[in-house]
């Protein structure tokens, strides 16, 4: 399998040395809050005292999911290919976000079951026509994950390249909360009814339906899996190239800003491969789907927004870039004590 050499940001001295500067800011000492944490740790990353954010991108993946066909999700299969043209045309949320926030967006077919236009600024990454039923056996094969995660790191290099050192990702693919669900329930211990939502705005007997058949394909596993024997189980090829992402964006020292619950579920997948990557991850939220907060409680992670968001797609990550763009700002345009000639008090 793919590995990823992702270093290690423990470096007490250098860490000391940060804060050192964090504190001769002209400012009352913490004063700053979360922006401190923020710049401390883009600083750990970039192993500098005056870091930087360059040029960044919105990877966004897109699949489909073979349990779609249980009746899982409010959306039917075809609006992730018609929100992928809609993406194409400026017209998605992201889209405007994206512009808002100066991200170039990067849509990827990791495996829509539609066949796209091609020369239209979609990255053809496709490995299949849609995962296979979970229901009845493996959504995908471990070869055919493999190359999600080769193609998800593929993807990041495209953009390092293009100069990006801070990377978000997004998804589209109807069905993957439902996969997301599984993953969450098997990594993390949660039992599977708390990692179960709305998804795109299912209530009463038709949720009560997904948790059913979500139950269902666990119990056809049985016994414990490994965390890559889980992500063919369960996963979506978008849900994986994300992950071989992530992993690929921490080996080259770069930001991640993580999403919403299917995105969080991925970094915690991610993490499973190689803990360090939690080192390089900014959680941009809480969303509004209901098992998010676990997963992120999981993760002793502490989101920067809770707006009730849950549209997927990166959003919510992208919305969050300002406040690490402060952060960094910070370090870079702030005065010092000494510097200011200003009696430095504490």
């Amino acid at each position: 399998m793919k590995t990823f050499q992702i270093p290690d940001l423990e470096n007490p001295e250098f860490r000391k040395t940060v804060l050192q500067k964090i504190d001769d800011l002209t400012k009352p000492k913490g004063s700053l809050g979360r922006l401190e944490e923020l710049a401390a740790q883009v600083c750990m990353i970039q192993h500098t005292l005056f870091p930087h954010l360059n040029r960044p991108y919105n990877l966004l993946f897109a699949a489909d999911h073979g349990i779609v066909d249980e009746q899982v999700s409010a959306s039917p299969k075809e609006i992730t290919w018609q929100q992928i043209s809609n993406f194409l045309h400026g017209g998605a949320g992201i889209n405007y976000l994206c512009r808002q926030h100066g991200f170039q967006l990067m849509i990827v077919d990791a495996g829509v079951d539609y066949d796209l236009p091609t020369g239209k600024g979609i990255v053809a990454m496709k490995v299949r026509r849609g995962t296979r039923n979970f229901l009845h056996e493996a959504a995908m094969t471990e070869e055919e994950f493999q190359l999600c995660l080769e193609r998800g790191a593929k993807c990041v290099d495209l953009a390092h390249a293009d100069g990006c050192n801070v990377v978000s990702f997004g998804e589209m693919g109807i069905g993957n909360t439902s996969a997301s669900s599984l993953w969450m329930t098997c990594l993390t211990g949660i039992p599977l009814e708390q990692c179960v939502g709305a998804g795109s705005g299912l209530q009463g007997e038709r949720l009560a339906h997904k948790y059913e058949v979500l139950r269902r394909s666990l119990d056809r596993i049985g016994g414990t899996l490994s965390p890559v024997e889980v992500m063919c189980q369960f996963g979506g090829y978008e849900m994986v190239m994300a992950v071989g992402g992530m992993l690929r964006a921490a080996e080259q020292q770069m930001v991640i800003l993580v999403d919403g619950f299917i995105m969080t579920n991925c970094l915690l997948a991610a993490s499973k491969l190689n803990p360090l990557v939690l080192q390089y991850a900014v959680y941009g939220h809480q969303g509004d789907e209901s098992g998010h907060k676990l997963v992120l409680d999981y993760l002793q992670a502490r989101p920067l927004l809770n707006l009730g968001l849950r549209l997927g797609e990166g959003s919510g990550a992208v919305c969050a870039y300002p406040i690490l763009d402060s952060a960094v700002r910070m370090m870079n345009e702030m005065d010092t004590f000494g510097h200011a000639s200003i009696t430095k008090y504490f």
